[in-house]
């Protein structure tokens, strides 16, 4: 017998996500049935799926439970699981208010990648606590076609390669995952940022974001694309006290980054559900037979 079972989409930066609420982690959601609900086509289509738990009652979000009610259950548009998606937190806080699950002002959030601190504000935009990045020591170099460029290895939770290039059309389509080496630098994938000038602490990017192609926007991405350029640029806010800022550009909209002294990263941006609805259990398990 079939079920209706209740789904949103929402965008950060046109980001997309189909976001599914399931607080006590009910639903059987394999790879394969994201990526159905995730398939542009033949489904409800996004870069990646929500899938809102309470903490307590997901085994990898229990001991995360005292300090967060909700888990972010993140999945690849491709149905693989990742460790964060900075949007993604965005997205998830905004249909925890639209649910009445959280208010303006401060709560957190449980990921793979750790608790994350989020901040609504009266304006709508909604600002995340990324954690540290880490800088793993080694060269990296990225290549599209011809072209090859080396990169900054950045860690958010999850892997970046950041390469400076003078043109982002010289990423190529992004369709497929930029080569990189050496191999075993990234054993499980990379995500990789291509970088341009804009200005002053000002810098656009395109990104493929490993399981699911080039993306509108990658949370992720824009602060490991800030922590790059600022080092990049001589600034390093622990050595200097002073916090660095930068304005990061992405296809889909533009994101504020902000390093802290103590090392914490802070992203800023919007957050909007365009849509809610329902689909049949049965479609999901016809796809999947």
């Amino acid at each position: 017998m079939s079920t209706r079972i209740a789904f949103l989409k929402g965008h950060g930066t046109e980001n997309d996500f189909v976001i599914v609420p399931d607080p006590e982690n009910a639903l059987d959601l394999p790879p394969a049935a994201v990526a159905a609900l995730c398939d542009r086509r033949a489904g409800l289509g996004g870069d990646g799926l929500l899938h809102v738990v309470r903490s307590a009652a997901h085994p990898e979000a229990r001991g995360m439970a005292a300090e967060a009610e909700w888990f972010m259950d993140y999945r690849n548009g491709d149905g693989s699981v990742a460790e964060m998606c900075g949007n993604g937190v965005r997205v998830f806080v905004r249909y925890l208010q639209r649910a009445g699950h959280a208010a303006e002002g401060d709560l957190a959030v449980a990921t793979r990648g750790g608790v994350k601190r989020v901040h609504i504000a009266k304006n709508g935009d909604v600002t995340v606590g990324m954690g540290r990045a880490l800088l793993p020591a080694g060269d990296v170099e990225v290549s599209v076609g011809e072209r090859e460029w080396p990169a900054r290895n950045v860690n958010m939770g999850n892997p970046h390669a950041v390469a400076f290039v003078a043109d982002l059309a010289h990423a190529g389509d992004l369709y497929a995952p930029p080569a990189h080496a050496p191999a075993g630098a990234y054993p499980d994938g990379v995500n990789v940022e291509f970088v341009v000038d804009r200005g002053p602490r000002h810098v656009a990017m395109r990104v493929h974001e490993r399981g699911s192609g080039e993306t509108r926007s990658c949370g992720t991405g824009a602060c490991a694309v800030a922590v790059a350029t600022a080092r990049r640029d001589g600034l390093d806010p622990a050595a200097t006290g002073t916090p660095a800022t930068y304005t990061v550009d992405v296809p889909g909209g533009t994101l504020v980054i902000t390093e802290r002294p103590d090392g914490e990263i802070e992203m800023t941006g919007p957050a909007v559900i365009v849509a809610e609805g329902e689909f049949d259990s049965a479609w999901l398990e016809g796809v999947l037979a």
